[in-house]
């Protein structure tokens, strides 16, 4: 990324007050493992976790929206704190809209994590449109930033780093580990 571009991210993630994160290919690495009896287990990264809660912390809203429907889902969010949580449908942008009204926030005021071309519909309007390397090329083309790190294995922490940095929140985060 050049010194533009990256400038140009910063900006873009300083007014960020609310980031939605996609689920299958982005908080997990995109498996779905089946067990015997047929039930569906992800595995999702405590890495990725924290950075979620210190955004969380440092006043940034968090969200889901995610086209697969799970218990597993719905099980970390609250784990989380993450109060809004759409599941199932294709259609991610009515959740979108729909939370837009109920935040009051404009969509320049939003980041989203995605990594398929069902996320495009909400890529496009963000402020911030952050990609993973293991996501499809159509979305690879069309985002803002594209982590490091892969979904699943540590993106979310990297993308809520970049905000709170972005934002002058990192260290007061960080603080709180360095007593």
């Amino acid at each position: 990324m050049s010194g533009v571009e990256k400038q140009d991210v910063l900006q873009r993630a300083a007014k960020i007050k609310l980031m939605i994160f996609d689920v299958d290919g982005v908080l997990t690495d995109g498996s779905l493992h089946y067990g015997a009896e047929g039930e569906l287990m992800k595995t999702f990264n405590v890495h990725d976790g924290l950075g979620i809660k210190f955004l969380q912390q440092a006043g940034v809203l968090t969200a889901i929206i995610s086209a697969r429907r799970s218990p597993q889902v719905t099980a970390r969010a609250k784990d989380l704190g993450i109060e809004f949580v759409h599941q199932g449908g294709h259609d991610k942008l009515t959740p979108f809209m729909d939370l837009l009204a109920k935040t009051g926030l404009t969509a320049e005021q939003v980041g989203f994590i995605g990594d398929d071309v069902v996320d495009l519909p909400i890529l496009s309007r963000v402020g911030l449109a952050i990609g993973v390397p293991n996501g499809r090329p159509e979305v690879l083309q069309r985002v803002h930033h594209v982590t490091t790190a892969s979904g699943g294995r540590g993106a979310v922490r990297e993308a809520s780093e970049l905000l709170l940095r972005a934002q002058g929140s990192y260290d007061q985060v960080l603080a709180q580990f360095l007593v």
